[in-house]
């Protein structure tokens, strides 16, 4: 009987040991790939940044553990660096997508390019919607997203009639450059309006290319009041696949609109891992 009382016990508590390592797995935070950028430091060092803006928005609204994903496609297939990650954030930049990727020539007002990003996140972003991984856009992100489903852009949105100016203010402080600048529209009932509790909010503006033509399965739901795309998703995506074209991760964890925004990006992300 001793020796019974004690495989049971035993027993008891392997079956406990399982369980509290089932929970930590459960509860273990996601890792986001943070798309990087390319970068001349000192003006002949290259490397690859992500603004610190970004990091802490994932790592304390999002509530994940951010991870940078050089803008190099000779990292790696797309499908193993889909792999590395639960989600990504494909991050604003200054270099523009080049308009080869939608048929068009480039001229002096689509600016500079980086082509080793475009090879790597106009894939990818591709990739993580076919197999259902959460991907976040944020201005050159959205940009990108909308060119990956066969969309156009603007080369610059303030020589368009009627249109504001969309750029991020040349002077001023770094609050002074993100601060709101207008408002976006959205429909009532749509994905947006849900996450933000709003059919309209006050956002910044730092960016000067913007959609021209939405891709195929591109679905713009926020518009500024000169009529800009401000807000799109994608259609039968079966995860968070949501783009804005501003800059939500400025002051992400207080602001009304970033916060909920990277909060609903970590919650698919965690319904997706837990499925």
């Amino acid at each position: 009987m001793a020796g019974d009382s004690d495989a049971g016990l035993d027993l008891t508590q392997f079956r406990a040991h399982i369980s509290v390592n089932e929970q930590e797995h459960n509860m273990k935070r996601p890792v986001v790939g943070i798309i990087g950028n390319f970068k001349l430091l000192d003006g002949d060092y290259p490397a690859q940044t992500v603004g610190v803006m970004n990091i802490d928005a994932v790592a304390h609204v999002t509530d994940a553990l951010p991870v940078i994903i050089p803008a190099m496609p000779s990292i790696g297939r797309v499908e193993d660096v889909a792999a590395a990650c639960d989600g990504f954030v494909f991050t604003g930049g200054r270099p523009n997508v080049h308009p080869s990727h939608y048929g068009e020539d480039p001229t002096e007002a689509h600016g500079a390019f980086d082509m080793d990003r475009d090879s790597l996140t106009l894939p990818l972003i591709r990739h993580c919607v076919e197999i259902g991984k959460p991907v976040l856009g944020i201005c050159r992100g959205f940009q990108e997203f909308n060119v990956a489903f066969g969309g156009t852009l603007h080369p610059e949105i303030r020589d368009l009639p009627g249109r504001m100016n969309h750029r991020m203010p040349p002077d001023g402080t770094i609050a002074e450059k993100f601060a709101h600048r207008h408002t976006v529209s959205l429909p009532y009932g749509g994905r947006f309006a849900e996450i933000f509790g709003a059919v309209e909010i006050v956002v910044n503006s730092l960016h000067g290319q913007g959609i021209c033509k939405a891709g195929d399965r591109v679905v713009i739901e926020g518009r500024a009041e000169d009529n800009t795309p401000e807000a799109i998703y994608i259609k039968d995506s079966s995860a968070f696949s949501l783009a804005v074209q501003w800059h939500p991760e400025y002051n992400a964890a207080h602001d009304e609109v970033s916060r909920p925004l990277f909060e609903a990006f970590g919650a698919d992300m965690r319904r997706v891992i837990n499925r």
